[in-house]
């Protein structure tokens, strides 16, 4: 079960509003198209949620500011907004940080048990130096895998670029990356605005 630190009111609610294991599917395009007008249930700052399965400890979440709505109207779902960024350190088995994830906005989606990122989304394998750089990403929990169909850009320790031009999915650990719709050896796109490095070629395989 989860830990939480540093909160206001939101013991009770968190394990629902965050933590709910739901089998459904997620549609890509499936995002508000407008701000939602429901108020916030509660809110805490300066947050730490401590993430297990199983009883074993996995990761730790932190955030300056988080908000959990409830459903206004039975169509409604309940949801865990970070409007102020998110952090998450991933353990591995020997409880050593094995990835990070930080973005600029996280909404977590508690039916899906999936979490939207965006704005300058960065994860980062620790133990590798392998680097992903998108601005959209979805965060699958119960699979623990990162997918997204936007632009993304991956770098490896040893300064191979490999840039998805329709996105890219691979594990928490990001190991089994598959990238979508390139292939070959290619020039970094004179927009990409995924990174400020000096990398000039891509290296891409096609699936």
């Amino acid at each position: 079960m989860p830990f939480l630190r540093n909160h206001k009111n939101l013991l009770p609610v968190i394990f629902a509003a965050i933590f709910a294991l739901c089998g459904c599917e997620n549609d890509l395009k499936d995002l508000p198209g407008k701000k939602d007008k429901r108020a916030a249930l509660d809110e805490g700052h300066n947050i730490e949620i401590y993430m297990s399965r199983n009883g074993k400890v996995q990761g730790k979440l932190t955030a300056p500011l988080m908000y959990i709505y409830q459903p206004s109207e039975a169509s409604d779902s309940a949801y865990t907004e970070f409007p102020k960024s998110l952090h998450v350190d991933f353990y591995n088995d020997s409880m050593v940080v094995e990835s990070q994830l930080d973005a600029g906005y996280a909404k977590d989606r508690s039916w899906e048990n999936k979490v939207y990122l965006r704005d300058s989304v960065i994860v980062i394998n620790k133990l590798k130096g392998d680097t992903l750089r998108c601005q959209e990403l979805w965060w699958d929990k119960n699979l623990q895998k990162f997918y997204t169909n936007k632009p993304a850009k991956y770098s490896s320790r040893d300064h191979f670029v490999n840039y998805g031009k329709n996105g890219l999915e691979a594990k928490q650990d990001l190991s089994n990356l598959v990238f979508y719709d390139n292939s070959g050896t290619l020039p970094v796109p004179k927009d990409d605005t995924l990174s400020h490095t000096k990398d000039t070629l891509v290296n891409t395989t096609n699936h």
